[in-house]
């Protein structure tokens, strides 16, 4: 018979070994864990700091940290591109262009060798191999910078409730932005913390949080933004507004929450649409590969495949604006 063996018959001297060797591996375990946690929690809180240990003074590692972000040591965009150089700085890149290059090329040498040996020669390859080099990096990075901006959304709350209790404490304003930069992780600490490194080397608080907002590409950040210039122009307590504001924000996120629920239906049906002729063809093709070998090559099936592709595009466009709501 099976079963869990009789710790009465066990030598009583390996009991308490295996025991402690037990514990030890448990607490090994979670020495690791903790370490690799607290390591990733340093790196990214201290992203910003990293900056200033390196160069002497404050303002050589500002002036570094803008260039490193795609700015000039001014914190203007460096490009001629400036939508191009706008969706850099707010992905959050380090900005290594030469690296984005050749990355890209590789990427697009791997994709035109697959579409040349698959989709019949250099006609289907050359195209392939330049959509990827030129539009690949930039759907990534603007991909990069969508996701960075809904987590920068969602820790600007947190960071308003620090500034308005350090207001509310008797600090600065400048001495309650960068608490905010120190506390807060990236995305918001960095942004945060570039804003108290402006208004400490003499620009307006306006001035830095409307930067800040351009930086950062999201509505609630513009919306602090503009109840700052709103407080300047107009007078009246920060601390108030910046609570109103914090609280519009919550609500402003709790709302989108809410339509993403309803809208969650409309996302799968557009997936499993869009997913279901592929997973077809590529089953029937796995399955008989004569069917669809004998008449590849005909024109009329080709325009019809194309056709039968921009009209997906098109079905995909039109759920994409059903499901989506500008709030």
């Amino acid at each position: 018979m099976f079963g869990l063996p009789d710790i009465a018959s066990l030598d009583q001297k390996l009991v308490i070994p295996a025991i402690m060797a037990l514990g030890a591996l448990v607490l090994a375990v979670q020495s690791i864990i903790g370490l690799v946690s607290d390591v990733q929690t340093q790196r990214i809180v201290n992203r910003r700091l990293q900056f200033k240990e390196r160069y002497a003074t404050h303002n050589e590692a500002m002036v570094e940290l803008r260039k490193s972000r795609g700015l000039d040591r001014d914190g203007n965009l460096a490009l001629s591109l400036h939508w191009l150089n706008q969706l850099i700085v707010r992905s959050g890149l380090q900005f290594q262009p030469a690296r984005w290059a050749v990355m890209a090329a590789g990427a697009a040498t791997v994709a035109g060798i697959a579409a040349f040996i698959y989709l019949g020669g250099l006609k289907a390859a050359v195209p392939v191999f330049l959509l990827v080099l030129l539009a690949g990096p930039v759907l990534v990075i603007r991909h990069i910078a969508n996701k960075r901006a809904k987590k920068l959304a969602v820790q600007l709350p947190d960071a308003l409730q620090i500034v308005c209790r350090s207001l509310e404490a008797g600090h600065p304003v400048a001495t309650a932005v960068g608490l905010v930069a120190r506390e807060m992780p990236d995305p918001i600490g960095t942004e945060f913390g570039m804003t108290a490194d402006e208004v400490s080397y003499g620009m307006s608080l306006t001035n830095a949080v409307q930067r800040m907002a351009g930086r950062a590409g999201d509505p609630d950040v513009e919306l602090f933004a503009a109840t700052v210039r709103l407080q300047e122009k107009t007078g009246g307590n920060l601390t108030e507004l910046l609570k109103s504001n914090t609280n519009t924000i919550r609500e402003r996120q709790t709302m989108r929450l809410k339509v993403r629920a309803a809208s969650s239906e409309g996302r799968v049906s557009a997936m499993i649409l869009t997913a279901a002729p592929f997973i077809v063809m590529a089953a029937i093709h796995l399955l008989r590969p004569e069917f669809y070998g004998r008449v590849i090559n005909e024109p009329l099936i080709q325009y019809g495949f194309a056709g039968l592709f921009v009209w997906m595009g098109i079905g995909n466009l039109v759920m994409n604006r059903m499901i989506n709501f500008k709030i």
